[in-house]
């Protein structure tokens, strides 16, 4: 499938779905430099992959200003984010960044040249920066192997995979990635409605193998399914949603439903990782940018449909307020209840309890809840009597903010209602 952007007459424009999914994927940077900064250290190697770089600037289709792109972007964030780290330090951190910019259509991948020599970036390249004209999957294992022998330790880095469509990835090789690179993660879009509206039996069928997933519709037909389904999206995409992300192996992930304002063109935003806490950053994110989202499923631990967002209700580009589950204090306070309902069942299976650190990484993959949302709610259970919180000393925990990781939750001497 062609892409929308092909930068023969100079910048292509960009719609304002695609601008939040860039103030998403910022935002997340800004995050992760903050959290693996937090500690000593006197080096930071990480590689930043893009694995469809574009053009490098774009116009916004609506305002006709320019905007910048992902590659411009992660140069950018990673540029505030040694400065920040060592602005009052006496012995500075060496950041040891490497960028991989991939576009295999000849057009943008001139463009983004011009752009990042407009940018005074050229005297890096093929030292930090390398610009590639190819397809992303005849890089990707010369770029695991790149990763592996600069960071052969955790293999940290992060891969945007923004592809047009939903079958330029093969969830093999994003397998490939996780499990050959300990500390990587993925921020894989996935056109839904790529494979949903505009393919046919025969061209789905294609797709699914390339995909790496053949069985996704368990041999029925997209006729049958939407004959015998009342909500047949709903059904494709849930069934979907599941299958592609454990074809990934990721062991957590975070979920972003993006809606096209024009009705199609719907696509998600999927982080994929191998590490809870990796998973909890990216939905503290989701939570500080409430306004370019909204959550279609459950509050508590039963979350298995989309989050989305929809440009026509952005706070920032139309003024407008946004409807349904907002990722606001009443969001918050609907998550914590719902929490409180479902949280005691799990507790009251184990008579002899279990850590906070298991209660999250079990569930929260299911769940729009942040560790701090879970940790709130289980503040309250303790105040109403509906779970102890014991630390390794057998100190009992009160306050939310004191729940760490091997706290163990144990059901009360006498259960509540909320075990009803």
């Amino acid at each position: 499938m062609l892409s929308q952007y092909t930068w023969k007459h100079g910048l292509e424009a960009i719609a304002q779905h695609s601008i939040a999914k860039h103030r998403i994927l910022q935002a997340y940077l800004s995050e992760y430099f903050k959290v693996l900064m937090g500690g000593r250290r006197d080096e930071f190697k990480l590689t930043l992959v893009d694995g469809f770089a574009g053009g490098g600037r774009y116009f916004h289709e609506d305002t006709r200003k320019p905007v910048r792109g992902s590659p411009l972007i992660l140069l950018d964030v990673a540029r505030e984010a040694e400065f920040h780290v060592n602005r009052d330090r006496t012995h500075p951190v060496r950041f040891d960044l490497s960028y991989f910019f991939i576009e295999a259509r000849k057009e943008a991948y001139q463009h983004l040249l011009k752009v990042l020599d407009e940018e005074g970036h050229s005297g890096r390249l093929e030292d930090d920066i390398f610009v590639r004209h190819a397809n992303f999957l005849d890089q990707a294992k010369a770029i695991i192997q790149f990763i592996a022998k600069k960071s052969p330790r955790n293999g940290r880095s992060i891969f945007v995979l923004d592809q047009f469509g939903y079958n330029a990835v093969p969830t093999s090789i994003i397998r490939e990635i996780l499990h050959t690179l300990p500390g990587a993660e993925v921020i894989l879009t996935f056109g839904v409605d790529s494979l949903l509206n505009f393919a046919n039996e025969t061209v789905l069928a294609n797709g699914l193998n390339k995909l790496g997933m053949p069985a996704l519709l368990s041999g029925k037909s997209i006729r049958e399914i939407k004959q015998s389904d009342r909500d047949w999206r709903l059904f494709i995409q849930s069934t979907l949603y599941k299958s592609l992300v454990y074809s990934c192996g990721a062991k957590h992930f975070t979920p972003f439903f993006i809606r096209n304002k024009h009705g199609h063109g719907d696509y998600w935003l999927i982080h994929l990782s191998q590490h809870h806490k990796a998973r909890d950053v990216m939905t503290n994110v989701h939570w500080q940018n409430h306004n370019h989202f909204i959550h279609y499923a459950g509050a508590g631990l039963d979350m298995f449909n989309m989050l989305g967002y929809d440009p026509r209700f952005d706070h920032d580009h139309l003024g407008q307020g946004t409807l349904g589950f907002e990722f606001d204090m009443p969001a918050r306070e609907k998550s914590v209840g719902a929490l409180m309902e479902q949280i005691p069942k799990i507790i009251y299976a184990h008579d002899e309890g279990l850590t906070y650190e298991s209660l999250y990484i079990s569930t929260c993959n299911e769940s729009p809840a942040t560790s701090e949302i879970y940790q709130d709610a289980l503040a309250q259970l303790v105040a109403h009597g509906a779970a102890s919180i014991v630390g390794p000393g057998g100190e009992l925990r009160r306050s939310a903010r004191q729940i760490k990781a091997t706290d163990r939750i144990v059901p009360p001497p006498q259960r509540s209602l909320f075990s009803l």
